[in-house]
């Protein structure tokens, strides 16, 4: 890794390392990374995750308002249903890079 890379890098403030402390602590429940994973492959309502990850819609709508919060997720209604996906593309990106980094050899 090339040093001068972090040379121009500013350390975040007490409270940017605060709020990224949060957003790591959400990624780190089984379940939630489970739900996580799932929402890259496309966008499921509350029920269908459920099925997904073998558990309640009230146990996936815990994880869901826990994600929701620390805006990894996000919802929209269709219908009676609320569909759920990830809140952008950084989102993937960080959960593909960090896959990767696991997965070297």
């Amino acid at each position: 890794m090339n040093t001068t890379e972090y040379t121009t890098f500013m350390v975040p403030n007490s409270d940017e390392l605060q709020q990224l402390s949060e957003l790591y602590k959400a990624m780190g429940d089984y379940t939630r990374m489970r739900i996580l994973w799932y929402l890259m492959e496309k966008e499921y309502c509350v029920s269908d995750l459920a099925k997904k990850i073998q558990t309640t819609e009230s146990a996936v709508s815990y994880q869901l308002r826990a994600l929701r919060i620390v805006r990894l997720v996000c919802s929209h209604k269709v219908g009676k249903n609320v569909i759920y996906s990830l809140q952008d593309e950084h989102i993937r990106w960080i959960l593909e890079e960090t896959y990767a980094h696991i997965s070297e050899r």
